[in-house]
């Protein structure tokens, strides 16, 4: 690279503020990475770069269709509770299953992820009832997996992630395309 490609701090491109240095000073119009040119009014009075992660591609959490959440909130499932074998048994467990082998802070990690997950099938539209059913899973999940080496066991066998894929997925055939 020559010295005239670096970018140094008194380049006309760049400003020194009082938020810190290499500051860019915007010229012309901002556009996003679809191409879009983004509104002045959306950009808050200051002309400094920002990220727009709810109308990009980089945002693996904006705009999916029906379809794609609830691929990803199987996938999700599978991951905390059937993505590994134990060697020599046909015993399957998850990232669920590992995580909760940390007292105490394991357990609230797993029931996080799993309450989640039951956030998105209320954001798929799965009714209160459906959702109840859900909650009553995590539930009894997260309350027998505080009990050490036993409750670990439990959750191993009672998968309660996969137990609401199901759920959402029976709601979901019964209802009209």
């Amino acid at each position: 690279m020559a010295n005239e490609e670096i970018i140094s701090p008194g380049d006309a491109r760049f400003s020194t503020s009082s938020r810190g240095p290499f500051r860019t000073r915007l010229q012309g119009p901002v556009i996003d990475q679809e191409g879009r040119e983004i509104p002045d009014g959306r950009l808050r009075g200051v002309r400094l770069f920002q990220f727009d992660f709810g109308h990009s591609g980089a945002n693996p959490f904006g705009d999916l269709t029906r379809e794609q959440r609830l691929a990803r909130f199987e996938m999700l499932a599978k991951l905390l509770d059937v993505a590994f074998i134990l060697p020599g048994t046909n015993i399957r467990y998850g990232v669920d299953g590992i995580v909760r082998l940390i007292p105490v802070v394991g357990d609230l990690l797993a029931t996080a992820f799993s309450l989640w997950l039951v956030r998105e099938a209320r954001a798929l539209g799965a009714p209160w009832y459906v959702t109840a059913r859900m909650l009553g899973n995590v539930a009894v999940d997260g309350v027998v997996g505080i009990v050490p080496f036993a409750g670990d066991a439990f959750d191993v066998l009672f998968r309660a992630n996969m137990r609401n894929v199901r759920l959402l997925r029976r709601w979901l055939e019964k209802q009209p395309r």
